[in-house]
C-alpha cells in the first residue's frame, strides 16, 4: 500500500507539459537531435521548446543543448542541480550569459525561464542535462565563418557522444540550424547543423509572424520581427523549408520581445 501511495505522490508531482501541437509526432521519429532554428530575444520561442524538452522527457532522457559557449558546462552543470532559482543563478555569476555587454538575445528573461524549466524537470526526477555547444575558441585568424560552424557542429556532436541514449533537443540562431549553405553569405559554408548526419536530425525553423524580437541587428534591443509568414497556422508544420535548409518550421504567432536579464551598459 505504501508503494502505490509513494507512485501516486511521483505521478501527482510530475509536470504537465503543453508542447506546441505536431510536436508529438516528432517524438514518433527515430531522430536523435531535434534542432529548433529561433530569432533570439523572443518570449514564445525559449517557452515552447521548454515545453518540448517537457513533452521528449517523459519518453526518456533528454540533453537540452544551448547556444553559449563550452567553457560554461560546469556552471550549466551547476546550475541544474541547483535546488532553487536564487542558487541557480548565483553559479551563472561571471559567464558569458550574465555579462550586460553580451545582450544578444541568446541572455533573456525567456532563455533564463525556460532553464529554470529544465531545472524543475531535473527536481521532478526527469533524465535531462544541459549541453553548451557555442565554440569557445576563435575560428583561426583570416579563416571564415565556415570553421566556426565546423567547430559548432563538432561540439552540437558531442552532446550525443557523451549520453548516446539520451535525445539532442537543441535551441540556437536560425542560420546555424540549417543544414544547407546559404547562398547569401557563402563565407557561412556548411551551417553547424549540416554537419551532423541528415538521417538522424531533424531542423525547424520559427516561423516569423510579426512582433517584436530583442536582438542585435544595427544595434541591440526591441527590434520588428523581419516579415510575416504562415499566417493562421500554429504548431509544427512538417513541410521541407527554404530548399531543404529545414525540415519545417514551427509557428509560433507574433513574437514578443523578452530583454536581457542584465541590460547592457
Amino acid at each position: 500500500m505504501l508503494e502505490l501511495l509513494a507512485t501516486a505522490s511521483l505521478l501527482a508531482a510530475q509536470p504537465a507539459c503543453a508542447p506546441p501541437e505536431g510536436f508529438a509526432a516528432l517524438l514518433d521519429m527515430p531522430k536523435s537531435y531535434i534542432v529548433i532554428g529561433e530569432s533570439h530575444g523572443t518570449t514564445e520561442a525559449p517557452a515552447a521548446f521548454a515545453q518540448m524538452v517537457c513533452a521528449a522527457s517523459e519518453r526518456g532522457p533528454v540533453t537540452v543543448a544551448l547556444e553559449l559557449p563550452t567553457v560554461m558546462q560546469p556552471r550549466l552543470d551547476a546550475f541544474l542541480a541547483a535546488p532553487d532559482e536564487a542558487t541557480a543563478l548565483a553559479a551563472l555569476e561571471g559567464t558569458h550569459f550574465l555579462n550586460p555587454r553580451m545582450n544578444d538575445g541568446r541572455s533573456s528573461v525567456a532563455m533564463l525561464a525556460m532553464m529554470n524549466a529544465v531545472r524543475e524537470l531535473r527536481i521532478a526526477g526527469r533524465d535531462v542535462a544541459f549541453h553548451a555547444f557555442q565554440p569557445s575558441r576563435s575560428r583561426p585568424q583570416g579563416f571564415s565563418q565556415a570553421w566556426y560552424e565546423l567547430d559548432m557542429g563538432h561540439a552540437l556532436a558531442d552532446a550525443i557522444h557523451e549520453r548516446p541514449n539520451s535525445r539532442v533537443l537543441a535551441i540556437v540562431g536560425n542560420l546555424h540550424a540549417r543544414k544547407t549553405p546559404f547562398d547569401r553569405w557563402p563565407e557561412v559554408g556548411v551551417p553547424a547543423a549540416g554537419h551532423l548526419p541528415s538521417a538522424d536530425i531533424l531542423t525547424l525553423r520559427v516561423s516569423q509572424q510579426g512582433g517584436e524580437e530583442w536582438n542585435c541587428r544595427s544595434e541591440c534591443g526591441v527590434n520588428v520581427s523581419r516579415g510575416v509568414e504562415d499566417e493562421g497556422r500554429l504548431g509544427v508544420i512538417l513541410e521541407a523549408d527554404d530548399d531543404g535548409a529545414y525540415d519545417g518550421r514551427l509557428a509560433l504567432g507574433p513574437s514578443t520581445a523578452s530583454p536581457p536579464i542584465r541590460p547592457g551598459v
